[in-house]
């Protein structure tokens, strides 16, 4: 039976999960063994593969690169995300004559622009997480201010439960979050409308990184980067005082967001910059690097 393997790799290689640096760089992009992690087989094992040809009439020659009828009565589909060569029955009801050209394919992401998406939907899941929580607070504020009188003995019951559940001290004590948050309630109506738009403007503009985010926006990079980085004038500075493992964890994730956005998305001109990023993503996800290690026949 025919089998199909790429050029530049061999069985040796495959047992020894190893490669020469001049045969990697012939490999599509996350398929050297050992080189990076493999996001393409990610991308597929989520979303399945990324076949063309599936229901077509009629293999040509032109067509090897991603279809290849042998002649054994199986079709050798190549998945345009993670280049594995799946053997498919012809299809018993096609609706197209050839495989479509290569101007109405749209080729999925790979190599350094998936890795990218995955990264930044990470930071926008994060950012997600602070436009609920500061739209949770502000929402508690404004109905606070509201009716104060009426929910500020409950408002304080429910705080103190909680508080002493988890091993905090109770309200009485003099400490703890049900005391700071009664010295906050003290303020002025005023104030604490001024407090709560605060929160829920800071609160919008992180859901809208995160939306930006992931769509992969450039300008949502940028906007992540500015806000980050002046959050971690603040966080550092509360470092200086008393230290806390939730205060510290915040700040490293913050610190990397940051240098991430920095040198892996070229802002600012770094690194050549926005023409850099697109020279990328064109480079691992165009024609070029789908075509780079075109398939041969391999017989045992």
């Amino acid at each position: 039976m025919l089998r199909w393997r790429e050029v530049g790799t061999s069985s040796t290689d495959d047992d020894q999960h190893g490669v020469d640096d001049a045969t990697a760089l012939r490999m599509p992009p996350g398929s050297a063994p050992g080189r990076r992690p493999h996001f393409e087989l990610i991308g597929c094992g989520l979303h399945g593969h990324e076949f063309v040809g599936t229901d077509v009439r009629t293999v040509r020659e032109d067509d090897r690169e991603l279809v290849h009828e042998p002649g054994d009565g199986y079709r050798w589909h190549r998945c345009l995300r993670c280049d594995a060569w799946v053997p498919m029955s012809p299809p018993s009801n096609p609706s197209r004559e050839h495989v479509p050209a290569r101007g109405e394919i749209v080729l999925p992401l790979r190599g350094q622009a998936l890795r990218d998406r995955y990264v930044l939907r990470l930071i926008a899941l994060d950012k997600l997480v602070h436009f609920v929580v500061l739209g949770l607070l502000a929402t508690g504020i404004f109905l606070f201010v509201v009716d104060r009188t009426r929910m500020s003995p409950t408002f304080y019951q429910v705080l103190d439960a909680v508080q002493g559940s988890v091993g905090g001290p109770n309200g009485q004590s003099g400490t703890g979050l049900v005391r700071e948050l009664e010295r906050a309630f003290r303020a002025k109506s005023s104030t604490l409308w001024v407090v709560g738009s605060v929160l829920a403007g800071y609160g919008l503009l992180e859901g809208v990184e995160a939306v930006g985010l992931w769509l992969g926006r450039r300008w949502a990079e940028y906007l992540t980067f500015v806000t980050t980085s002046l959050l971690l004038i603040p966080e550092g500075r509360d470092l200086g005082g008393h230290v806390t493992p939730g205060k510290v964890i915040t700040l490293v994730i913050n610190l990397a967001v940051v240098v991430y956005l920095l040198f892996a998305k070229r802002l600012f001109g770094l690194r050549g910059g926005g023409k850099a990023v697109e020279a990328a993503r064109l480079a691992d996800s165009g024609w070029e690097s789908l075509l780079r290690t075109p398939p041969r026949p391999n017989r045992p």
